[in-house]
């Protein structure tokens, strides 16, 4: 039984002892919440307790004042899932508290006791977070190395009822793309979902701004993609997206999704309208990127040429102390270029990450470049 069946028969024994979960859009007024058929009923299900959310403007920012199964989704929320879906050209896609949350919530729900897991070695500590809260037995493999993490999955496919294999897509501290199509072969050579975190690809990469995923063509062979609304669309909150039975699944299981107050109506606004957005970013995306090329070029960086163009520069250090001290002198010159540290990144691999913005100009770039130089 495929892992898409097993969630059905999950769902649907939901479904039989009446405990399956919906997300149901609903209006606030006041005391007063309006059902999807404009029911109106004196809302005993919301934690604002004081009143506050529901007396303030939209200006001054509203909490969704509950969790989304309770009383905390919207119209707004269901309508930036969707388009989220057909953003990832995915069937169904569901909202989260952050992207922390969806990717910590999707990898500790969806890999199960009997599963086994296999981790990329630099994934994100949300991605390391659900591994480890997750019952599922996980084996780590050495970054970006599809014939060890082969060799892996030849030695303990066999041992387990479903396998996982979860990536970033592009890696925050380093800047490094995922082997993606290698790891759809892997992942179908060996009956192992594909579960994706586009956080640091959304926006950039891509035609319309859709990930590595979209980049590579490979949408239609990861199993769930994982993205935050946090990053390059500038608002709070992250999301799934996959077929409508793992979004589900998800839904009815996913603690950090079930047991959270939902986003903001402010943020699901500010998300909804960056997503209308940035498909046509495409000034934006190739400015960005052209300054990542120009950085490296500058610095003298030879990476390939698909991970020239990501906006993330890391400089190697090695030590703490000095990379606090480089970190210090460019704050003098003018420049706040972050010290990344352990457990951050592995011991003696302290760095400077430079992170691009369509905000940025050739001559900044110069300038900071002119700085490193000199120090």
């Amino acid at each position: 039984m495929n892992a898409i069946e097993d969630f059905q028969r999950s769902l649907e024994h939901l479904k039989k002892v009446e405990r399956f979960r919906s997300l149901d859009p609903i209006r606030t007024d006041g005391a007063y919440l309006i059902t999807e058929s404009n029911l109106r009923l004196c809302n005993f299900g919301s934690n604002d307790y004081l009143g506050f959310a529901s007396r303030r403007t939209q200006r001054e920012g509203q909490g969704a004042g509950s969790s989304a199964l309770v009383a905390g989704w919207t119209d707004s929320h269901r309508e930036l899932s969707q388009a989220l879906a057909v953003f990832e050209q995915t069937e169904s896609a569901c909202l989260f508290p952050s992207g922390y949350a969806a990717c910590s919530g999707v990898v500790s729900t969806l890999a199960r006791e009997a599963d086994v897991i296999f981790s990329d070695s630099l994934n994100h500590a949300s991605l390391i977070d659900g591994c480890r809260l997750s019952k599922a037995q996980c084996f780590i493999y050495p970054h970006r190395d599809v014939n060890s993490l082969r060799l892996l999955l030849s030695e303990h496919r066999a041992n387990f009822r479903r396998a996982w294999i979860v990536t970033d897509t592009v890696f925050s501290m380093d800047g490094h793309l995922a082997p993606l199509v290698d790891l759809c072969d892997v992942g179908e050579d060996f009956e192992a979902g594909l579960i994706v975190d586009e956080a640091h690809a959304t926006g950039v990469l891509g035609e319309r701004g859709a990930g590595l995923t979209e980049l590579l063509g490979v949408k239609d062979r990861v199993s769930v993609v994982i993205g935050t609304l946090s990053k390059a669309i500038g608002s709070h909150g992250g999301f799934a997206a996959s077929d409508e039975t793992t979004i589900n699944y998800l839904i009815n299981h996913c603690r950090p999704l079930i047991y959270s107050t939902a986003l903001p109506p402010t943020s699901v606004m500010a998300a909804a309208n960056s997503l209308k957005t940035i498909q046509d970013s495409f000034h934006e995306r190739k400015h960005v990127k052209s300054l990542a090329t120009t950085l490296r070029g500058l610095l003298g960086l030879v990476v390939e040429d698909r991970e020239s163009s990501v906006p993330i520069v890391p400089l190697l250090i090695g030590t703490d102390k000095d990379s606090l001290a480089a970190s210090s002198r460019l704050r003098d010159s003018g420049f706040y270029v972050p010290a990344i540290r352990p457990p951050t990144v592995p011991e003696d691999t302290a760095r400077l990450r430079i992170s691009l913005t369509a905000l940025h100009t050739e001559k900044m770039l110069q300038d900071l470049v002119s700085c490193l130089h000199d120090r």
